[in-house]
């Protein structure tokens, strides 16, 4: 999922303002990386509940570029952050096992409060024994 990740800081990193006079001179390249790697991570591991990954990004690095450059790095961030999703969507545990190091498990907790173990659908992060969370929380969206 890094590659993700990098290619939205290699496309922007030429356009990223320097820092101000007496702070490190890479401050604003390793805020603008981290942003990126933050937030492409936070997708792959909770995309059910990450709702606008690419306004949270722009929202998130916008202040590191000049005004003139505002409407690039938002196009940037929408085609990167769209291909992430892409990928999630067709390779949902890969993209997880990737930044996390292990299978992804159920949302789901066990009646003992611990985590459930097994491995979740793909369409919304809990297991066939726990998809009833899943409707309960589609009829919350909806009411709301």
């Amino acid at each position: 999922m890094y590659q993700f990740s990098r290619a939205i800081y290699r496309e922007l990193a030429p356009r990223i303002l320097p820092p101000p006079l007496g702070a490190p001179a890479m401050r604003n390249r390793v805020a603008v990386l981290h942003a990126c790697e933050d937030a492409i991570t936070r997708l792959a591991i909770d995309r059910h509940n990450f709702a606008r990954p690419e306004r949270t990004l722009f929202c998130d690095i916008r202040s590191y570029f000049p005004m003139w450059a505002q409407g690039e790095v938002h196009r940037v961030v929408s085609r990167y952050v769209g291909y992430a999703q892409q990928f999630l969507v067709e390779h949902p545990h890969e993209g997880y096992t990737a930044v996390n190091g292990a299978p992804p498990h159920c949302r789901a907790t066990t009646r003992k409060g611990t985590d459930c173990q097994r491995t979740p659908l793909p369409r919304n992060g809990y297991c066939p024994s726990h998809q009833h969370l899943a409707d309960t929380e589609d009829r919350e969206l909806v009411a709301a």
